[in-house]
């Protein structure tokens, strides 16, 4: 009997534990914590922190259970993220969700997501003045664009081993824009050019909101092919969306198709967080480059603002080069929060998703010319 419950106890996830399993389960609960108690993109993190539980429970190897096992489920559902697959989904998704109206009511607020993706560049310079393998350097480097299906994708091209910790920093950073920003945001302004009022922008047209996705689809790809996966289709659901006749696919876009794939996106890459394969001194790293990208990137559009304003008649208000990461619509948000504190009249949501959107597109940009040069 007593050889019996020795055998048992000998099976279960209790006696197979390991210390980093127990350190990743207590991240994902504070993914978890973070996502439910603090609304920090609930949407990412309460998928990425239940996926950190699923993959931090031992588990005997040759079963079939690990992320990491050929035969199981959870690798079948894991390569759609080693593949590829699930971020141009996720971009179908955004295209099919996001007005371009600002941004084509005002042109000039795309140099301030086009300044922000300077943040990768400097990082990828830094991770490979660190030691880092030129792929994976490219790969640390796009975290600072904000924009995790991006981030996904140019690592599962580059340096697959390393989608797990680029993804969880990329999203964690993510959610975390409505903490590290505003700091900078501050930092780097002053209260009388956080105060700017900006005009109400012209309205388009309906036959401009139609052109613009496939000019713009035309002139990026063009511009860096390898970007194509991505920017075609989130201009091919912005298609959709403004073409009007297509809005039944337009709906199917930013509904079932996006939040399938978020969920599948979210949970597989928690569980790749194993902590035998997750927590090494390269996550680390990673960790901190991310951070550093992030904060470079805001600064930059932040400081590119200021820039504009030297040559500019009617100026702008430099909050909303904090927008021009590509963390849709929290960036936007943030700008017109650290705006109203200073002014509760004053209105800049509308202008920062203008950089905002173009942050996704900038970054899809950089991830494609860092593929083609790295390939």
């Amino acid at each position: 009997m007593e050889t019996l419950f020795l055998d048992f106890f000998h099976n279960t996830g209790f006696f197979l534990c390991d210390y980093r399993n127990l350190i990743m389960i207590i991240v994902g609960m504070i993914f978890i914590y973070l996502g439910i108690a603090k609304d920090y993109e609930p949407l990412l993190l309460v998928p990425i922190g239940f996926g950190m539980l699923m993959g931090n429970i031992p588990v005997f190897k040759g079963l079939g259970l690990g992320i990491y096992e050929t035969n199981s489920v959870l690798h079948y559902l894991y390569f759609g993220v080693t593949q590829g697959v699930y971020p141009p989904l996720i971009f179908l998704g955004i295209g099919a969700m996001t007005d371009f109206s600002t941004l084509l009511a005002r042109p000039v607020l795309m140099l301030l997501g086009a300044a922000a993706q300077t943040g990768i560049f400097i990082t990828f310079l830094g991770a490979l003045a660190l030691g880092f393998e030129p792929n994976e350097a490219a790969s640390i480097g796009i975290i600072g664009g904000a924009n995790g299906p991006t981030a996904i994708f140019l690592t599962a091209k580059l340096a697959p081993t390393l989608i797990g910790p680029i993804a969880v920093a990329a999203y964690s950073y993510m959610a975390l824009v409505p903490v590290i920003q505003p700091p900078i945001m501050r930092l780097l302004t002053t209260r009388k050019e956080r105060l700017i009022r900006m005009e109400e922008p012209r309205e388009v047209t309906k036959r401009e909101r139609i052109l613009f996705p496939i000019i713009a689809f035309l002139l990026c790809c063009f511009l860096a092919p390898a970007a194509l996966p991505l920017l075609g289709m989130l201009c091919f659901g912005n298609l959709l969306k403004e073409a009007v006749v297509t809005e039944r696919l337009a709906v199917t876009a930013r509904t079932a198709i996006i939040d399938s794939v978020t969920i599948l996106l979210g949970v597989t890459v928690g569980a790749s967080t194993q902590g035998d394969v997750f927590l090494t001194t390269k996550s680390v790293g990673i960790f901190f480059l991310g951070a550093l990208s992030f904060c470079i990137a805001t600064a930059c559009g932040l400081l590119f603002a200021k820039f504009m304003n030297l040559f500019l008649k009617e100026k702008i208000n430099p909050l909303l080069g904090a927008a021009g990461v590509s963390a849709v619509p929290d960036s936007a948000r943030v700008v017109q929060i650290v705006g109203q504190r200073e002014d509760p009249t004053n209105f800049l949501l509308m202008h920062a998703m203008a950089p905002n959107i173009s942050g996704v597109i900038g970054s899809a940009i950089a991830a494609g010319v860092l593929w083609s040069f790295m390939s």
